[in-house]
């Protein structure tokens, strides 16, 4: 592997890994809407002067604008920005931990529209990962008496479900990605004014000065760690690996949002979340594992 595949992999390893803890700090004292507005809003802006200074900055034209404001509507402002609420009633560990189980929704929504076929694997596999689901609410079963704990937990199943019909429809479309950067810059734009008007119309308090200097930060560092760079990275590596292997990183991507959560956020992990961490990466690895998962991706001449 060369230094630029390796620092890549570092990147969607790491820094979406950190993004729950991220956001959890940007609602410590920021309404989560301004949270998700400002972050997607600030990639847009940085987006900008480099698709201007490459001369890439254009009209998209109707039919892919349109493609990309579904694609916003259901990725940022549906999955990311209704996952940014939801930190907002739930740990940021039990936030990354449910997240997890996006790709067994996704394997579910594929075998209904005909894109996956069911077999004995992935049934032990979707057994393994909803085994990892009782253990979650076994472990908090208490929780449930909290009409704020259960609100969150519903809006976070909203964000999976709103990921897996954005993730569908691009398989569905089977949309290039060709001048990515442009895409992206329509779609962070088109989010971050959308989320940034529920900002003002959801939240009952949005006392600009009020908001920390902490906070702020974790947005800024949202937008350009958890947005422009592993985007790009995400997308680079898809060309020059196979989709299962950069799949793989999602499971990293929970182990160390627990794992931070734990260390700077002094969350508790007890010993059914982690058994039901252990499950569900293991449920969901089943499910996505194919034989050639380790090979190296032959590149097209």
């Amino acid at each position: 592997m060369n230094s630029k595949l390796l620092l890549a992999i570092f990147a969607v390893a790491f820094f979406w890994g950190t993004t729950f803890l991220a956001i959890k700090i940007g609602v410590e004292t920021i309404p989560s809407w301004f949270v998700a507005g400002i972050r997607q809003f600030l990639a847009a802006i940085i987006l900008f002067p480099i698709l201007l200074f490459t001369k890439n900055l254009k009209w998209i034209g109707f039919k892919n604008f349109r493609t990309q404001i579904t694609l916003s509507t259901l990725m940022l402002v549906g999955a990311n920005g209704l996952t940014t609420a939801a930190e907002s009633h739930l740990t940021s560990s039990l936030t990354s931990l449910i997240s997890a189980l996006t790709p067994v929704l996704i394997f579910i929504a594929s075998l209904i529209v005909g894109l996956e076929k069911f077999s004995n694997k992935s049934l032990f596999g979707l057994i393994l990962g909803f085994s990892g689901v009782v253990f979650i609410f076994w472990d908090g079963l208490k929780d449930l008496a909290n009409l704020e704990y259960v609100f969150g937990i519903l809006i976070l199943l909203l964000a999976i479900t709103s990921w897996t019909i954005g993730t569908i429809y691009t398989k569905k479309l089977q949309i290039k990605t060709d001048n990515l950067f442009l895409n992206l810059f329509y779609q962070f734009a088109f989010a971050g004014v959308v989320q940034i008007i529920f900002g003002f119309v959801f939240s009952k308090d949005y006392h600009f000065n009020e908001w920390s200097n902490r906070s702020i930060f974790a947005i800024v560092y949202l937008a350009i760690f958890g947005s422009v760079i592993t985007f790009y990275a995400y997308h680079y590596l898809l060309k020059n690996l196979l989709t299962t292997q950069v799949s793989m990183l999602s499971y990293i991507n929970t182990i160390i949002g627990i794992f931070l959560s734990w260390l700077i956020l002094d969350e508790k992990i007890s010993a059914k979340f982690i058994i039901a961490t252990i499950l569900i990466i293991s449920g969901v690895f089943i499910i996505n594992y194919r034989p050639d998962i380790f090979r190296r991706k032959k590149k097209l001449e």
